[in-house]
């Protein structure tokens, strides 16, 4: 059983993972979107595009994820007025 206080700070990592989840799976949206780099086509033409899809979106998932989570962590330093 959680304690309040590591319920909070396990909440407060996850609401920040979720942030940096949103904006990289919009930032895939819009390279897709764009079809930046030929990115689109590229996928679209492979004969297992949904692999190739997972790994770009997973990839993101990680990265800004953890951008997400580590600005949370390093804004709580922070003096508030």
């Amino acid at each position: 059983m959680l304690k309040p206080h590591e319920r909070h700070a396990i909440g407060f990592l996850i609401r920040h993972l979720i942030y940096g989840t949103v904006g990289g799976f919009a930032f895939g949206a819009f390279l897709l979107a764009q079809d930046f780099a030929g990115l689109r086509t590229l996928i679209w033409a492979a004969e297992s595009s949904w692999l190739w899809l997972f790994m770009l979106f997973f990839g993101l998932f990680v990265t800004f994820g953890s951008i997400g989570m580590g600005i949370g962590v390093m804004s709580l330093g922070r003096d508030e007025y």
